[in-house]
């Protein structure tokens, strides 16, 4: 079997994946600040890591491995969005309205990311709430571990805050970013405060006015800096060293170069391999609101784009190249999927995933996938098994159609769904000859058919032939007609098709 590669940032390599425990494979992923609905950005790590977690998944079993990707609710914008709704008289306490903007973001980041076929985290296979912790439940593990660093000299208080002094591991500090703080401190944009040692030194805890969501802690009322809200989560929910950690290259620094140096600082093995997704562009630009470029998923999602189109566009990049959105490529897309779903789902001897009680995998498709996710090879692979499928039988059909759903359920496509609400314009939906443009309402014409096409059957059954006869003749007449297969039997809407007549049968 091939071992799985993947690449390690830390390294600067692509490494065998030996997990610490095969029977419990655990990985933490960067998740959102619920402040706002999801933007196209936010959904590339999601997209990556939902595959890296099917592969596991697909290789140690579901039982087997532990994702968590947390939600930061604790953030200025946040504040900010619930001082606007206070001031504007809406009901109840500040850290009500806090909770209740991110509860409302929540479900929307829920809702969108479903709809793109993404997983939902889950502690050995058992999706829980657990699996995506809120800061605002881990404050107390945060403060145990601030304390910890000040104890072993490598954090100071300082005027109410907390910082983390980046000169007690100046020999680690930067590694993951092949940076040394030197050369740090002469490109980053540092707050300047007169209360720090070095201008690297970050926050661990800042003090909370009034108006502010805060909590009491040995260093006055406040609240903690972000870096330290992972590394607390990770460490209380994976333990003192896990498998993985990912997100977005844009957290590579200083975000997660600051959870290594506080996590390794505090006695914490931390993440073995860590990795990161490259950057997505619209149109060759950088998104940005300013260009008029910018839009969330749900912006797509509104405008009748498929989640599974979203999704394929995203895994045609390798995730550690930039991602180009264009119409083009979702264009493309569209057509290849509806491609796909036809040959899974619209052909006599394939008829649905019921057919696949057995996993099959393409063994070309697969070591793809292992070699470190290289999600643009499988669906390249995929077209070559799709053409191959035009010139096979039907039993030929069955198999390669298995194969499409491992591969799809894999990359997380699901071709069953994509084919109920977006595919071609055909009998269940509309007449597929433009000429006749026939609505076919809600589907009312199609579960006509079925029922008369089940009537026929019991007659048939019954041995009223008559009966049978008259019921397919009756069907014919209205534009329908019937083929018997070893499957049952398969209708066709033909280009007389007569709405009127097929309402007229009883």
């Amino acid at each position: 079997m091939t071992t799985l590669k993947l690449y390690n940032t830390k390294t600067r390599s692509k490494e065998d994946f030996a997990p610490i425990d095969a029977n419990d494979v655990r990985m933490y992923v960067c998740g959102p600040t619920v402040y706002d609905r999801a933007h196209l950005g936010n959904a590339r790590p999601v997209l990556v890591f939902d595959v890296l977690y099917r592969v596991l998944r697909h290789v140690y079993g579901a039982d087997h491995v532990t994702y968590v990707r947390n939600f930061t609710d604790v953030d200025d914008r946040i504040n900010e969005t619930a001082q606007k709704r206070k001031a504007a008289g809406e009901p109840g306490t500040l850290e009500e309205l806090i909770r209740a903007r991110s509860d409302e973001t929540i479900v929307w980041y829920h809702a969108d990311m479903d709809a793109l076929g993404a997983l939902r985290p889950s502690i050995n296979g058992e999706v829980s709430p657990k699996a995506e912790p809120r800061a605002t439940e881990y404050i107390d593990q945060m403060i145990a571990m601030i304390s910890d660093l000040i104890d072993k000299g490598h954090a100071y208080a300082a005027e109410g805050h907390v910082l983390f002094a980046v000169d007690s591991w100046k020999e680690g500090y930067g590694k993951l970013s092949g940076r040394s703080v030197d050369d740090m401190i002469a490109g980053a944009r540092v707050e300047v405060a007169p209360y720090k040692r070095n201008p690297m030194d970050f926050v661990l805890w800042k003090p909370s006015t009034d108006d502010l969501p805060g909590w009491s802690s040995p260093w006055g009322r406040g609240r903690p800096g972000w870096h330290i809200e992972c590394s607390a989560m990770a460490h209380d929910l994976l333990g003192e060293t896990f498998d993985i950690h990912g997100g977005g290259i844009d957290l590579q620094f200083p975000h997660h170069e600051n959870e290594i140096a506080q996590s390794t600082c505090a006695g914490h093995g931390f993440a073995k391999v860590w990795m990161h997704n490259e950057m997505l562009q619209v149109e060759g630009k950088k998104m940005s609101k300013s260009l008029g470029n910018f839009f969330t998923v749900r912006d797509l999602l509104d405008q009748g784009v498929p989640g599974e189109v979203i999704r394929f566009v995203m895994l045609s990049t390798h995730y550690r190249k930039p991602m180009d959105w264009t119409e083009k490529k979702r264009e493309e897309a569209e057509k290849t999927l509806r491609k796909w779903a036809m040959l899974v789902n619209d052909r006599p001897a394939v008829t649905r995933a019921s057919n696949f009680p057995e996993p099959v995998v393409d063994s070309v498709a697969e070591d793809y996938l292992k070699d470190d996710l290289n999600t643009h090879a499988v669906l390249q692979r995929m077209n070559e098994l799709y053409k191959e499928a035009q010139s096979v039988t039907n039993a030929g059909n069955l198999a390669l159609a298995k194969l499409f759903h491992t591969l799809t359920e894999l990359l997380g496509i699901d071709l069953e769904s994509f084919w109920e609400t977006q595919r071609p314009r055909t009998i269940d939906d509309v007449v597929l000859d433009a000429k006749l443009n026939v609505v076919l309402n809600e589907g009312l014409y199609a579960k006509k058919i079925q029922r008369l096409i089940d009537e026929r059957i019991a007659a048939k059954r019954a041995k009223q032939w008559e009966l049978a006869d008259r019921i397919r003749e009756d069907l014919a007449n209205a534009g329908v007609s019937l083929t018997d297969t070893a499957d049952g039997p398969v209708y066709e809407i033909s280009p007389d098709f007569d709405a009127s007549k097929l309402e007229a049968l009883k």
